[in-house]
Order: C-alpha cells, then sequence, then structure tokens
C-alpha cells in the first residue's frame, strides 16, 4: 500500500482562452482527471463555472493526494460549459494539458500553453497552477453581510459579490474564496461558508488579506464596488454579540471626491476558527460502515434463464450485477467489523404468495436478512434466482426507506459511530421518481449515502437526475437536499476496465459524504485523534 506522503492543494488560473460562444465570451471550467492505469482517465473533481471570461481564476481548489512514489499523471480539461448536463462530451473543449503531480510540485508557479490535442496549440491560451502543501487541519467559517452599497446598475440595485485574496510570499493577491451573487440588494447577507486555514491565509493570522465587493454583471464586466485589507487576527474579533465592520473604499472614487466616505460598509458577523476532520479521523475513531445491498428484480431485465438477460449467469459464474456487488462490496466490507450485510431485492413476485415485494431479503429470512460476507450476499443471490418471478413496477423508495430507519435509529445516539451505504444496483426504469426524491432529501438528513449502480444499456436519465451533480435534488414539495448524497455510475463505462476501477469511481464520494453529515452535525469522531506536534 503507497504511503500518501501528503495532501497538496492546487489553485487553477487560465489566460487567453479560445471564444467559443457567439456574442459573448466562453463560459469556462476546469476538470481534472487522473491517470488510473490502461490507458484510462478517471475524473477527480471540477471547478465552478465562471461565465463570460477568457481569463478565469477559480476560486474551487483541487485537493489530492501526493504519493512521492508513484508517478501521476494528472489531465486538466477546460470547457466552455453552455448546458445544465454533468456530461462534457456536449461541450465545447478549450484545451487542456497533460503533466504529473511532481512536475507542479517542483516548481513554484507552473504555466504551460493549452493545446487542443497533441501538438495543436488552443490558440495564445494558457493555463497557470500553483501548488500548497495542506499542513492544517483548520478552518475558518465567516458570516459576512454589509449595508448602505453604492448603487452600480442603471436600472436595479447592484447584484454583490465578495472575493477574498491573501497575498502571497512574491507579494502577488491570489483568489482563496468567491461568495455567491445576491442580486439586486444594496444590504446583502450572504449565506455562511467554511475556507480551509491553510487555503485562506497560509495559516498566517497577520498575513494580509484583501476584500473585495464588487457588481456581478452577466457579461463578466463586473463593477469594483469597493475594498478594504485586513488580517485574520482582525477578522477573529468578531464574535456573536460584536461584529467588525469594515468600510468598502473605492480607490478611484476617493480620489476624485472631497466629501467621499465609502461605498458601503462589510461587517463581519461572526469568524470562528475549527479543527476540520478527515474521512479517517472518523474511522480511526471507530465509526462503523454498514452496507446494505438492493437488487433490482423487475421483468425489464429479462428472463434470467435467457442469455440476453442482465441476470443471466454466464458459464464462467458471473453477471454484471454479481461484479457490481464484488467490486463495490470488496472495498468496503474493510470498514465493518462484522461484516454481516443486509440483501434486499425489489420488484419481483416471491413465494409462497406471489406478491409482488419491493424489499425482500435475498436470503427470504425478513426477520434476519444479513448475508455472512460478500460471499454470502452472491450465494444469497445465486439461490433466489430461480426461485422468484421478475415482474414489476421498480419502485427504490421502499429500500432508502429501509435503510434510513436504520440510520435515523443511529443518528439518535448523538455520535459518529454510525454510518451507512445503500448500494443499488438497477437495470434504470424507475417508476416511483417523486417517492424516491422525497425518500432521498429525508435520507439525506441522515448518516447515509446511496450509490446506484446502473446495468444494461437503458438510458438512465432519471439516475443522472437523483445524483443531482448538474443541480441541487429537490423533493416534489421543493425541499432541497440538506447535502450530496447519491452517486450513480453506468457499469457501461467500466465494462473493459480493471474491477478496482468501478469500485475506485463509485466510492470516490461516500469519504466526503460521511464527513460532510458529522460536520453539519458538528459531531467530532468518537476516538479524538492524537494531536501530533511538529
Amino acid at each position: 500500500m503507497a504511503q500518501c506522503v501528503t495532501r497538496v492543494e492546487l489553485s487553477v488560473a487560465c489566460e487567453h482562452l479560445l471564444d467559443r460562444d457567439v456574442g459573448s465570451k466562453s463560459d469556462p471550467l476546469c476538470v481534472l482527471l487522473q491517470d488510473v492505469g490502461g490507458d484510462r482517465w478517471a475524473e477527480l473533481d471540477r471547478t465552478e463555472r465562471i461565465k463570460n471570461c477568457q481569463k478565469p481564476e477559480f476560486s474551487k481548489k483541487f485537493i489530492i493526494d501526493y504519493y512521492f512514489e508513484k508517478v501521476q499523471k494528472l489531465k486538466f480539461g477546460i470547457y466552455d460549459i453552455d448546458n445544465k448536463s454533468f456530461d462534457l462530451n456536449d461541450d465545447d473543449y478549450l484545451g487542456g494539458i497533460e503533466c504529473t503531480l511532481g512536475q507542479i510540485v517542483s516548481s513554484s508557479v507552473f504555466t504551460r500553453p493549452l493545446e487542443l490535442k497533441k501538438g495543436k496549440p488552443a490558440g495564445k491560451g494558457t493555463v497557470t497552477i500553483s501548488a500548497e502543501e495542506i499542513k492544517d487541519a483548520r478552518v475558518v467559517y465567516l458570516e459576512i453581510e454589509a449595508r448602505n452599497l453604492d448603487k452600480k446598475d442603471f436600472l436595479g440595485k447592484s447584484d454583490p459579490f465578495l472575493e477574498f485574496y491573501k497575498q502571497t510570499d512574491a507579494g502577488t493577491w491570489q483568489l482563496v474564496y468567491r461568495s455567491e451573487v445576491i442580486k439586486n440588494n444594496l444590504n446583502p447577507c450572504w449565506r455562511k461558508f467554511s475556507v480551509p486555514l491553510q487555503t485562506f491565509c497560509g495559516g498566517d493570522f497577520n498575513k494580509p488579506i484583501k476584500v473585495q465587493c464588487a457588481d456581478h454583471d452577466s457579461d463578466g464586466s463586473h463593477d469594483l464596488i469597493g475594498r478594504f485589507e485586513t488580517n485574520l487576527t482582525q477578522l477573529q474579533k468578531a464574535g456573536d454579540s460584536s461584529p467588525v465592520e469594515f468600510e468598502c473604499i473605492h480607490p478611484e472614487k476617493k480620489q476624485k471626491k472631497k466629501s467621499y466616505k465609502n461605498s458601503g460598509i462589510i461587517r463581519i458577523k461572526s469568524c470562528k476558527i475549527e479543527r476540520d476532520y478527515s474521512f479517517l479521523d472518523y474511522v480511526m475513531g471507530g465509526c462503523q460502515i454498514n452496507f446494505t445491498v438492493g437488487i433490482d428484480f423487475t421483468g425489464s431485465n429479462g428472463d434470467p434463464k435467457s442469455p440476453d438477460s442482465l441476470h443471466y449467469i454466464s458459464p464462467d459464474g458471473i453477471n454484471e450485477y454479481l461484479i457490481a456487488v464484488w467490486s463495490v462490496g470488496s472495498v468496503i466490507q474493510d470498514y465493518d467489523t462484522d461484516k454481516l450485510f443486509p440483501a434486499f431485492g425489489f420488484g419481483a413476485q416471491v413465494p409462497p404468495s406471489w406478491q409482488v415485494s419491493h424489499e425482500f431479503a435475498l436470503n427470504f429470512n425478513p426477520s434476519n436478512p444479513y448475508c455472512q460476507g460478500i460471499q454470502g450476499i452472491v450465494d444469497a443471490y445465486r439461490q433466489i434466482l430461480p426461485q422468484i418471478r421478475l415482474y414489476g413496477p421498480t419502485n427504490f423508495s421502499p429500500i432508502i426507506n429501509h435503510v434510513a430507519r436504520f440510520a435515523a435509529h443511529s443518528a439518535q445516539q448523538g455520535n459518529a459511530s454510525q454510518y451507512f451505504v445503500l448500494l443499488i444496483i438497477t437495470d434504470g426504469e424507475i417508476t416511483d421518481l417523486d417517492q424516491t426524491r422525497q425518500a432521498i432529501v429525508n435520507a439525506s438528513k441522515l448518516p447515509m449515502s446511496i450509490i446506484i449502480v446502473g446495468v444494461g444499456e437503458a438510458d438512465f436519465k432519471a439516475m443522472e437526475f437523483l445524483d443531482g451533480d448538474n443541480g441541487v435534488l429537490k423533493s416534489l414539495t421543493g425541499e432541497p437536499v440538506a447535502r450530496d448524497i447519491v452517486q450513480f455510475v453506468p457499469f457501461r463505462q467500466f465494462k473493459n476496465a480493471p474491477r478496482e476501477a468501478l469500485s475506485q469511481m463509485v466510492l470516490a464520494e461516500v469519504p466526503k459524504q460521511l464527513v460532510s453529515y458529522y460536520k453539519l452535525q458538528g459531531w467530532p469522531p468518537v476516538k479524538l485523534p492524537e494531536v501530533k506536534h511538529m
């Protein structure tokens, strides 16, 4: 097992991007891919999209584990995003680069020309990537509002947003956070946000911080309302009852006008610094991950006896359902001490009554649906297959609610001791979409994650909708998920890939989701990590 030497934060900025939009500038986003072997690339993360901008500085940072002993090949791709779909194949490619993480960390500023393909430059476009080692696990939480901001728009009020910059050792300003835009409001209150202490000021409480407030224009030509400089020591004086206020100054207005006071007041309502716990802090602190499997036995899969059925077990004893159970289960089982996994089927008629069931135990023992290890799930699946009739409809909500009941019970203990992961394997035709949306919204407030693996060649539009990557999933009543807990992966993308590629892709989000839940609750690990002083 390779030892992760350290974690590195990558900041990305571009210049002179190609213009692909008629009548306006491109809307770029940067995606980071990592080589997973066999000339295959897996997406690690992507930045926000910046509208109408040929010189973007992305506020979202990439966090990546750096292994000294591995060549970590990376690919940065810049895309012009003009639609809501998560898939980048329908977006204009503005160029990219391939390099190694070693190259980035060993040069203080890493700038390369963007290429559309090997040897073909993307106009004059360049990308600059700067790396910083993450040594500090503390996080700055800020709540900020403003009042009496200058009106910048001819017809309406201003649409203000904030940007925070830290001063680098070279004296330049580097963007560390950009807030959301609040439309048509001169007294905005931005939502509470957090920035790792390292990102915010490199851990130096006296490092200069520049705060800019600007009026957002959809064409990318944002107008400065005003700015001020401060540092974390000053910001930290903000407490619940005593906010810290700064005058927002527009330098040109100040020069021109003797009577000029300010362009508004920025008010720091609270500034707190807290320790951030990692996935490993929780796992090593005693958090158990409970793994449950739900398997789709609806008629659309085809008759299991027929070779073109998704449930047909090939002569070598496998099918896509079994491969998905093996590849995901084999990783998760290490985090579960008792190795007992509840496994359910849905959408079939089951004996003796032949009623359709949407949560029947694979071992036909409803009072004890646990299978011994991943092999136990596989054995139960093979045994049950000839004994049931594939039917319908395809309802996800019963099995999501089933696991949610356990997660809710565990959450009442009020500590980070149990987390639940539900793996649903399906051929994609979902019937109870509205009930499932509600079930996911409810589950997003509980210690659980849902992984959906789509098998077969169906159109998985509904699954992608549940994943919520290209927008926030909401229930029918409009209630949004408290956090993103669904990860959808189509199996066909991994048909010829090594098995670990599927589990890596499917499980990549679980650590983030687990940490986001406990962070939302404010629960530390059950056993706190020992603080090692450098």
